[in-house]
């Protein structure tokens, strides 16, 4: 599977279901036929409960939000980690908004020993500092700069690897593979909102009208 990241710099915003191609790869999912109305070409609603409704995702901000935005993030994505201020400034002026963190390891296996790490970091109760830390550190996420902010943070680093390699943080993983291949994302940062995603790095202002959009669209 390849990727494309971070491939320019401004926003590209599109319907986040151009087709019900790709739909296999969910196997939870059979055979969702896009539906015409109201929206153009919407989000199946099958698709919008893996992708927003999974009880292991880490969830910002208000849990119980009307309207939930989702992040596909790489811990080794310069874009991902410069969008990170404008995603807490966004929880803390919206109420009402939810946030889901999808760990897309696009950059190879320093991303995927980062992204089973800070998914093993919510079982210690960790996942917010562990996050932060790793989105502010200089340099790239391999082995020893993830295991260096781990302990940084608090982890109990013995138990952190033995449950990253537990087969729920793997299926996590995958999940989130499948969900952007079905999707067709172009890349890492990828948020998306009610029906539509944008790509690349983001302003507030940006994120806040993505995330008007979906209330418009949903509520």
């Amino acid at each position: 599977m390849q990727h494309q990241h971070h491939r320019r710099r401004g926003m590209t915003r599109r319907h986040v279901m151009a087709s019900a191609a790709g739909l296999a790869g969910l196997s939870a999912l059979p055979g969702v036929a896009l539906a015409q109305e109201p929206h153009p070409n919407p989000m199946p609603e099958e698709i919008r409960k893996v992708l927003e409704r999974n009880p292991a995702l880490p969830v910002l901000g208000n849990p119980d939000g009307n309207v939930t935005l989702s992040e596909f993030f790489d811990y080794n994505c310069t874009f991902c980690r410069r969008n990170m201020d404008a995603v807490q400034r966004l929880v803390t002026e919206d109420q009402d908004l939810r946030v889901v963190f999808r760990e897309w390891p696009v950059f190879g296996d320093g991303s995927m020993f980062a992204a089973k790490a800070s998914l093993a970091s919510l079982r210690q109760g960790k996942y917010w500092q562990f996050h932060a830390a790793m989105m502010n550190m200089g340099g790239r996420a391999e082995e020893a700069s993830v295991l260096r902010e781990a302990r940084n943070v608090g982890l109990d680093i013995e138990k952190l690897q033995a449950d990253m390699e537990k087969r729920e943080i793997l299926d996590q993983i995958y999940e989130t593979m499948d969900l952007a291949d079905t999707m067709r994302l172009q890349g890492t940062p990828t948020f998306i909102a009610g029906h539509e995603a944008t790509f690349g790095l983001q302003s507030v202002a940006d994120l806040k009208r993505l995330v008007a959009t979906a209330r418009e669209d949903l509520l």
